[in-house]
C-alpha cells in the first residue's frame, strides 16, 4: 500500500501534465479548407468562388479548395455543406437560389437556411441579363413582350438556377405573357442552347454568360440590376419596361451551423480584407461581380432572414407554384 499512494500520485500529476497537452488544440485553420459550390465549374458562383478562394487561401496559408456540387437547384450542395463537421474546414459559397428562392420553391425541402447554417459573410451581387436567340424578332424588351402576347405559348426560356426562374416567371406575371420554362443543370448548358436556338430566352449571369451577352450570337435586351451595367454598355434595367420588377441575386459564405464563434469572425475579417483588395475587385468587375460584403456576420444574418422573406413575397405575387 505504501508504493501504491505514490505510484497514484505521480500517475495523477501526468495525467494533469498531459490533459492540458491535448486540450491545446493547434490555431485555425492548420489543414485545407474545402469551399462548395452549388453550381457547375464555369457559373458565376463557381467564377467568385475560385478569385475569393485563391485570395483567402493566400491569408490563411492554407489551400482552399473549390468542390463543384450541382444538382437539384443548390439543393444537392446545400445538403452536403449542412451536414459537414462545423468546425471550420468545411465552407459554402451561394446565392439567393438555395437560401432565398428554394425554401418557396420546393415543399419538403431537406435542409432549413436559417437553422442549418452559419452565415460568415456576404460577398455581393452578381447580375444577370436577360437575352434572346436572334431569330426572335424583338429588339427591345418591350418588343419581346409584345411577341410574347402575340404569340402566347410559342417561346420558352432556360432556367438553371432560381434567379432565372423567378426573374423571368416576374417578368411573365407583370407582363401578362405566356413563355415555358425549361430545367437546365448548368449556366453553361443552357447558354449554348440559347445559342443553338434550342430555347429563346435565357436570363443569364454575366459570370457564365458575359463573353455571349456582349456577341452577336445573342441579343441582349435588359439587365436585372436597378442601373446599367458599363460591362453591358446600352442594356437597360428591366425594370425600365417592367415596372415593379425587383430583384438582387446576392451571393455569400456560410457553414454548417454550431460553428465555433472564434473561426467566424477569423473567416469573416479575413474575407472582408480580401474583398477589400483592388485587385480582388478588379477580377470580380471582369465578370460583371459587384463586391458588397457585409460588415459583420450578424449584419449577414439579418440579410439573409430579409432576403428569405423578399423572395417568398416575389415568388407568391408571380404565382409560382412549389413543387
Amino acid at each position: 500500500m505504501k508504493h501504491f499512494i505514490p505510484a497514484l500520485l505521480a500517475a495523477c500529476g501526468l495525467a494533469a501534465a498531459v490533459a492540458p497537452a491535448r486540450a491545446q488544440q493547434p490555431p485555425y485553420p492548420n489543414a485545407p479548407i474545402t469551399l462548395i459550390v452549388p453550381f457547375a465549374a464555369g457559373s458565376g458562383t463557381d467564377s467568385v468562388a475560385r478569385t475569393v478562394g485563391q485570395k483567402l487561401a493566400e491569408r490563411l496559408k492554407q489551400p482552399v479548395l473549390v468542390d463543384n456540387k450541382p444538382g437539384a437547384n443548390a439543393q444537392v450542395a446545400a445538403q452536403i455543406a449542412a451536414k459537414a463537421k462545423p468546425d471550420g474546414y468545411t465552407l459554402f459559397m451561394t446565392t439567393n437560389t438555395s437560401h432565398s428562392a428554394n425554401p418557396a420553391l420546393y415543399s419538403h425541402l431537406k435542409y432549413d437556411p436559417i437553422k442549418d447554417f452559419t452565415p460568415v459573410a456576404r460577398v455581393g451581387e452578381l447580375p444577370f441579363a436577360l437575352a434572346v436567340h436572334p431569330g426572335v424578332p424583338a429588339k427591345t424588351l418591350a418588343e419581346l413582350i409584345d411577341y410574347a402576347r402575340a404569340n402566347p405559348g410559342k417561346l420558352s426560356y432556360a432556367t438553371p438556377n432560381s434567379t432565372s426562374l423567378v426573374a423571368m416567371e416576374s417578368i411573365k406575371h407583370i407582363a401578362q405573357v405566356d413563355v415555358l420554362s425549361i430545367p437546365y443543370k448548368s449556366s453553361p448548358q443552357a447558354m449554348t442552347d440559347l445559342v443553338g436556338g434550342q430555347v429563346q430566352v435565357y436570363v443569364a449571369d454575366l459570370g457564365s454568360g458575359k463573353s455571349m451577352l456582349t456577341s452577336d450570337k445573342v441579343r441582349t435586351l435588359g439587365i436585372t440590376t436597378t442601373q446599367p451595367s458599363p460591362l453591358l454598355p446600352g442594356v437597360p434595367p428591366i425594370g425600365q419596361t417592367v415596372k415593379g420588377f425587383d430583384l438582387t441575386s446576392w451571393n455569400g459564405i456560410f457553414g454548417p451551423a454550431g460553428m465555433p464563434p472564434a473561426i467566424v469572425n477569423r473567416l469573416n475579417t479575413e474575407l472582408q480584407a480580401v474583398l477589400a483588395e483592388k485587385d480582388t475587385q478588379d477580377k470580380l468587375a471582369q465578370i460583371g461581380f459587384q463586391v458588397w460584403p457585409s460588415k459583420t456576420p450578424q449584419e449577414f444574418a439579418t440579410y439573409v432572414a430579409d432576403q428569405l422573406a423578399h423572395w417568398r413575397t416575389l415568388i407568391q405575387q408571380a404565382r409560382i407554384q412549389p413543387e
